[in-house]
C-alpha cells in the first residue's frame, strides 16, 4: 500500500503540523508500508553559520541533525561539496533555484552564536519547490548540551516533514556487557539514541537484567542479583539514589513501570519454583496485588498506554505464547497463534502495536501484531533476536542480536516498524536489554 505525504498527515496528525508549518509541501514522501520500503526525501543541511566563539558547536549541531535523519532512513541527507549555494546570512531568503539543482526537496538554514553565557541556536527549514518555510525556531541552552539542541531541532524537521512525532531527543538504557562469554559482566548504562555520551551509572550488581525507564525518564527499575537474591530496584539517573522496591522470598522477573509512574509489575515465582505470577506493587504503598493466578509461567508483562491493559507471555496452554488481559486481573485472552514461541511483548506508545520476539524453524524473530492478535508481521530474523524496546513515537523498535561462536555477543540494533531500514546501534562493547526513554523535551 502506498501512503503519500498527504495520506500520512490524515492518519499521524495533520493539524499539529499545519499548525507548525502552515502548509503542505508540494512533495510526497512515498512509505510502501507492506513491502517495507521508504524512497528517501533528498534534504539538504547547510553548515550552520556560527558566531565568535561557537564554531565547534555549529558544526556539530548541524552535523547530528543530518546523522540523525539519515539514520531515520526517511532522509537522504546530501553532501555538503554538492552544495550550490553557501549561506551567508541567515536572515535572507535562499537562492532555491540553487537548491533544487542538486535534487535538494527540503532544505535547512541555520545559525549558532554564544548569547549572555548561553549557546542559542535558530533553524529554519524550507520547502525548496515552493520557497514555503515550515518551520522555524531559536532554542538556548549551556554549550555543553549543543548535542541536544541539535536532537530537538531534528524531531522538528522530523515532524514538520513526516507528520509524526519526532524521537531523537531521548535516551536507552542498557546492559553493558564485557569479559569472556562464559564470564561476562554486566553494568547498568545510558546513552544517547544515536550511541552518543555512553556511561555506566553507578549500580553495584554481579548479574543485572532488564532495565526498563520510568514514564518521566529520569527514573529506572531493574532487576539485580547483587547479593545473590534476585532483588527489584528503582534507580534516579538525576540523583544516582537507588532504592529496594521490595523484598521477595523467590526469583523475580521483568519489572515494568505502570504508565501513571505509580507502580510497578512484575513476575514472582512459586515458593516450589515451578510457576510464575504477576504481581503489581503500588511504589507509595508498597503493597503487593496478585494479577493472575495460574499454574504457569506467566511473565513479562506490559501494560498498554492507557494502563487499561497488559500484554504479557505466558506457558498456560502448553508453550510460550502472548495474551492479553485487564490491568485488573481476570480472564486472559491468547492473540499469538502463529507457528513458534512468542515472548517478551511490549505495547507501543500509541497503542496501536504489540511487539514481540518470536522462535520458530530455528530462528528468532522481532514483530508486531495488533493487540486483538492481527496484522502479525515479521520485520527481522537472525541467529538470536531478542527485547524489542520502542521509540516514543512508535515508529522505531530497538532490539538486540546475539551473534555465535566463542567471540560472539549481543548488539544493539534498530528497525523501522515497516521493517525497513535495519541498521545497528554503536555502543562501547556488548550490549543488551535496550529500554528507550521518552522523549526528554
Amino acid at each position: 500500500m502506498k501512503l503519500n505525504r498527504r495520506n500520512l498527515l490524515a492518519a499521524t496528525g495533520a493539524a499539529s503540523f499545519v499548525a507548525l508549518a502552515g502548509t503542505v509541501p508540494a512533495w510526497a514522501l512515498d512509505v510502501d508500508v507492506s513491502g517495507g520500503k521508504i524512497n528517501p526525501l533528498p534534504i539538504a543541511i547547510a553548515p550552520f553559520l556560527a558566531g565568535s566563539g561557537s564554531e565547534d558547536a555549529a558544526a556539530t549541531v548541524s552535523g547530528v541533525i543530518a546523522n540523525n535523519l539519515g539514520r531515520s532512513g526517511y532522509f537522504n541527507p546530501l553532501p555538503p561539496e554538492s552544495f550550490i549555494e553557501r549561506i551567508s546570512d541567515f536572515e535572507a531568503q535562499p537562492n532555491l533555484e540553487s537548491w533544487r539543482q542538486v535534487q535538494a526537496k527540503a532544505l535547512v538554514t541555520g545559525q549558532a552564536y554564544m548569547d549572555g553565557g548561553k549557546l542559542r541556536v535558530a533553524f529554519k527549514l524550507f520547502d525548496v519547490n515552493s520557497g514555503q518555510m515550515l518551520a522555524s525556531q531559536s532554542l538556548a541552552a549551556s554549550p555543553k548540551v549543543a548535542r541536544r539542541l541539535a536532537h530537538r531541532i531534528s524531531d522538528q524537521i522530523y515532524k514538520a516533514l513526516t507528520g509524526f512525532e519526532g524521537y531523537f531527543d531521548t535516551r536507552v538504557v542498557f546492559i553493558d556487557e564485557s569479559g569472556p562469554k562464559s564470564q561476562r559482566v554486566k553494568k547498568l548504562a545510558i546513552m544517547d539514541q544515536d550511541g552518543f555520551n555512553p556511561r555506566t551509572l553507578p549500580v553495584q550488581g554481579d548479574l543485572l537484567l532488564t532495565p526498563r525507564f520510568s514514564p518521566t525518564a529520569n527514573e529506572v527499575t531493574f532487576l539485580s542479583f547483587g547479593t545473590g537474591v534476585p532483588r527489584v530496584f528503582i534507580y534516579n539517573i538525576d540523583t544516582n539514589q537507588k532504592e529496594i522496591v521490595g523484598d521477595f522470598p523467590n526469583m523475580s522477573f521483568a519489572p515494568r513501570f505502570s504508565p501513571d509512574g505509580g507502580r510497578i509489575i512484575m513476575s514472582l515465582q512459586s515458593e516450589d519454583m515451578v510457576n510464575s505470577n504477576l504481581f503489581e506493587m503500588n511504589l507509595q504503598s508498597r503493597q503487593l496485588r496478585q494479577v493472575t493466578n495460574v499454574a504457569a509461567i506467566n511473565t513479562a508483562p506490559s501494560y498498554a498506554p492507557d494502563g487499561s491493559a497488559l500484554a504479557f507471555e505466558s506457558d498456560r496452554g502448553g508453550n510460550q505464547q502472548i495474551y492479553v488481559m485487564g490491568a485488573g486481573g481476570g480472564e486472559a485472552q491468547r492473540i499469538s497463534f502463529g507457528k513458534g514461541r512468542y515472548s517478551t511483548p511490549v505495547w507501543s506508545p500509541d497503542g496501536k502495536w504489540i511487539a514481540f520476539t518470536k522462535n520458530a524453524g530455528g530462528k528468532f524473530a522481532i514483530g508486531v501484531m495488533k493487540p486483538d492478535g492481527s496484522g502479525e508481521r515479521v520485520l527481522t530474523e537472525g541467529y538470536h533476536n531478542e527485547g524489542p524496546t520502542w521509540a516514543p513515537n512508535s515508529r522505531v523498535i530497538m532490539f538486540f542480536r546475539e551473534s555465535g561462536g566463542e567471540n560472539g555477543g549481543p548488539q544493539l540494533y534498530s528497525v523501522d516498524v515497516t521493517g525497513y531500514n535495519e541498521q545497528k546501534v554503536p555502543t562501547p562493547g556488548f550490549s543488551s536489554d535496550p529500554a528507550w526513554s521518552p522523549r526528554l523535551n
